[in-house]
Order: C-alpha cells, then sequence, then structure tokens
C-alpha cells in the first residue's frame, strides 16, 4: 500500500493534458473541516491541482450546511462538485440539483462495490469512502472482542457503557442498529427504545459528542461505545487502547459521496475530481490518514489499517445503510420519543 498519495495509478495528465484547462479556472468543493480537510488535500485535492493545473477553492461545509448553500444557489450554483455524509445526494438528486454520471466516465467506477455506485445515472454520486459503525471498545478491559450488538446488553458493561445521542448522525445510525438487533426496524423504534431504558437503568451514560466519548474512556472507566471506526484511531493515536469491532449483525454504514452539480461549466473537471477520489490510491490515503472504508475493491491496506475498517468483500458484505429520506422524514418524532425514553 502506498502511504502517502502521490501520483495516481492512471495519470491524470494523460487522460486530459495539464494544459487542457485554462490556468484561471474557477473550480469550487466543499469539505469537511479539521482532519478530514487536512487529509482531503492530502490525498484527493493537492494531487488533484498538480495533475490539472486548476486552483481548488475549497469552501469549509458539512454537508446540511453544504446542501442548504446548494439549494439556495439552485439559479447560479457555485459549487463544481459537492459532498455529502448524510444522504443529502438522494434528495439533490431528485431536485434535479445534481447531474447524472455515466459511469463509463469514470475510469475507476467498475472497480467500485456496487452499492457505491448504484445510482450514478440518477445523480447520486459515487461513495467514496464510508464511516462503518461498529463497537468501540477497551482492548485492555474487554476480552474476547465483542462481537455482536447485542453485546451492548451484557450486564458486565453496563456501568461501563457509553451511548451517543441521536442528534448526533453516528448516534442516530448506532441507536438504530439496536434498535434492528433488538427486533425493530425502521417503522418501529420501540425495541430500541425500551433497550435503551434497560442499559441506562442498569449504568450507562448518554453523551453528544465524539470528545465526550474519549473523556470517558480516558478518565471515567468506559469500556465500550457503539460509534464510528475513525474514532477507534483517534483514541488509540491519544494513547488509549482501543479496537474496533463489526457486529455481526450488520455494520450501519454512512456513505460519504462526491457529486457533480448540475449547470456548472466544469463537468469534464468534476468529473475527473471525482474519477480520483474512488481511485485506490486515494482511498487507501484516507483510510490510512483517517480509518475510513474504502468502495474500491482494489485498494488495499495493512492489516493494522484494514482491523479498524469495513474492508474487503467480507468487510462490506455487512454494511447496512438505513434509508436517509426515511431518517429525516421521522427525525423529530424520534428524537422526541429518544428525549421521553433519557428522561425517565
Amino acid at each position: 500500500m502506498k502511504a502517502i498519495f502521490g501520483t495516481t495509478a492512471l495519470s491524470l495528465s494523460v487522460l486530459l493534458g495539464t494544459t487542457a484547462f485554462a490556468q484561471d479556472t474557477t473550480f469550487t468543493i466543499n469539505s469537511f473541516g479539521g482532519a478530514y480537510e487536512t487529509a482531503h488535500r492530502a490525498c484527493i485535492i493537492t494531487p488533484f491541482e498538480e495533475e490539472t493545473g486548476v486552483s481548488v477553492n475549497v469552501v469549509t461545509a458539512y454537508s446540511a450546511d453544504a446542501f442548504a448553500q446548494l439549494r439556495a444557489q439552485k439559479d447560479a450554483p457555485q459549487f463544481d462538485v459537492i459532498h455529502f455524509s448524510g444522504g443529502q445526494e438522494i434528495v439533490g438528486a431528485a431536485e434535479g440539483l445534481l447531474a447524472p454520471i455515466d459511469a463509463a466516465s469514470l475510469t475507476n467506477a467498475a472497480d467500485l462495490y456496487d452499492f457505491a455506485k448504484a445510482n450514478l445515472a440518477k445523480g447520486e454520486g459515487p461513495a467514496y469512502s464510508i464511516a462503518a459503525i461498529g463497537l468501540i471498545y477497551n482492548t485492555d478491559a474487554v476480552s474476547p472482542a465483542p462481537t455482536q450488538w447485542a453485546d451492548l446488553l451484557n450486564p458486565e458493561y453496563s456501568e461501563h457503557l457509553v451511548l451517543t445521542d441521536i442528534s448526533n448522525g453516528y448516534g442516530m445510525l448506532g441507536f438504530l442498529m439496536l434498535n434492528q438487533s433488538q427486533g425493530g426496524d425502521l417503522d418501529n423504534i420501540q425495541p430500541g427504545l425500551d433497550a435503551v431504558a434497560k442499559l441506562l437503568d442498569a449504568g450507562a451514560l448518554i453523551v453528544s459528542t465524539s470528545p465526550e466519548i474519549q473523556q470517558e474512556f480516558a478518565q471515567n472507566d468506559a469500556w465500550i461505545a457503539p460509534y464510528a471506526s475513525d474514532y477507534a484511531f483517534t483514541l488509540r493515536k491519544a494513547g488509549l487502547p482501543s479496537g474496533f469491532a463489526q457486529g455481526a449483525e450488520g455494520t450501519p454504514a454512512s456513505y460519504i459521496t462526491a457529486n457533480v452539480v448540475a449547470g456548472r461549466p466544469n463537468t469534464d473537471l468534476a468529473l475527473k475530481f471525482i474519477d480520483m477520489s474512488i481511485s485506490p490510491e486515494a482511498q487507501e490515503c484516507f483510510a490510512e490518514a483517517l480509518r475510513y472504508s474504502p468502495t474500491n475493491s482494489k485498494a488495499e491496506l495493512d492489516a493494522e489499517i484494514a482491523a479498524d475498517v469495513a474492508y474487503g468483500e467480507e468487510g462490506v458484505a455487512g454494511l447496512i445503510r438505513f434509508d436517509p429520506a426515511v431518517i429525516e422524514a421521522n427525525r423529530a418524532a424520534w428524537v422526541e420519543e429518544w428525549n421521553k425514553t433519557i428522561a425517565r
């Protein structure tokens, strides 16, 4: 595996030549700030600029804010490529804000797992990384490692379990998976609420943000928490013994997608940028930097990195995507029921 993304296996200069686009071309994308944006620049943005000679204007905007901007700019869009992690591409494509993609225009599309390219023709851009939601655990305190979501109800973990509020996107996905493991589904979240009530009565704690999870593991003897795979890596970098396990019942997935904005003059550039995003090299780089799961079947990861992500055919086979449109439609009602449950 290449440790640092340098040049792509298929050079963009071969595809289009660095003189094909004017040096003063304005090419605008969004990224998510912080460590993500740092990795985004190293793995994709800077190599793209070097290959094409085009300067990328990066607007720091999380998915919901980026989508709000996209809607507001409908008649005069400003983004060329827009990135989402909350399923906004489904709505954006339906509203005509995103352009359909011909898979043949992406040289790396053939190597993507099917789920990552399912709706290109509808305008939903490919998933170039996955935030896999599983069980983060203290490797010193929990042995053997947890293997299923039902393990969260193990009495041994009761006073060492950290749940995340469903106002947090990862907390929502973790709750929905717990609900499913208890017999619920998107039409019935009561089994999950009942499980949460039982866990709280037994001593579990609820937090709202990822830094609070780290604080609980560092200071308050937390052993296990349902959360994203990348955070196990974050804890380990902070010197905390942590591992990541995919539950046998399935692994909720937050798709991180790259989408072509409709009505912009830079479609060819947008496709080249997205093609680089779904290349094995870019995805290896993201996995190393942040522990996001690759969607390109040709991405090769070292064993240490692979242990932190959903990797390979077997790893991605267990991925579950709870319908983002259903989540959004029910969010307010679910949060109300959740708040009633945790306030008991």
